[in-house]
């Protein structure tokens, strides 16, 4: 054999073990079987606060450890899992002049890309450039977000019934009632124009 030969077949060996190493990107499932994933909203204004949370929680988020930076996805809320304790309050909160959820079903966030990467371990801070949509009525944002990417905890938090990775996704960030045209009309020392908005969810990558 020529020395080209074999310089040749060992440029093309070393570059087939690189490309198999190479990680390949994570789709990560938000749909939680535990109903454990939540959405908290919090409406703060002079004469009431109003808490409640969302379970109906699902979506995929394409993350790849080792770019963090390529990481896209879409997650969606049922409306209808919205809840606060009242109620006559939950009541009206499904009703049409609020999250009408019988003709707008779904609450969607679609992140486009992500800025301002910082990684250390396991943890990814970012700001997540994106669209949410709710009531039918989009609005580009951005917002601060913090990924905990746990290789092989699939099995810890599902006691052993699959394996697998995890995506711990956390976020708080503020949205205003007018922009989505949520009952822009209720009066604001009753109920705050500002949302704020709290994400603890968890995605699974299982492996068979």
């Amino acid at each position: 054999m020529s020395l080209n030969a074999k310089s040749g077949r060992v440029c093309w060996l070393v570059l087939a073990t690189a490309g198999a190493v190479v990680a390949a990107p994570l789709e990560f499932d938000f749909r939680d079987p535990k109903g454990v994933n939540n959405v908290v909203f919090h409406l703060d204004a002079p004469l009431e606060s109003i808490s409640g949370s969302a379970t109906g929680i699902s979506g995929r988020v394409t993350f790849d450890p080792d770019d963090p930076a390529a990481t896209r996805g879409r997650l969606v809320v049922a409306a209808e899992s919205l809840h606060v304790p009242n109620p006559m309050m939950k009541e009206h909160l499904h009703g049409p002049q609020w999250m009408d959820v019988k003709r707008f079903p779904e609450i969607v966030f679609e992140a486009v890309a992500l800025e301002d990467v910082q990684q250390e371990g396991n943890e990814v801070t970012a700001k997540v450039r994106g669209r949410m949509t709710i009531r039918d009525v989009t609005r580009e944002m951005v917002v601060p977000v913090r990924l905990t990417y746990l290789k092989d905890k699939l099995g810890a938090r599902t006691n052993g019934q699959m394996q697998g990775d995890l995506l711990v996704i956390r976020s708080r960030f503020t949205i205003r009632r007018s922009d989505f045209g949520i009952n822009p009309n209720a009066p604001r020392d009753k109920v705050a124009d500002e949302i704020e908005l709290t994400l603890s969810l968890a995605g699974a990558a299982p492996r068979s």
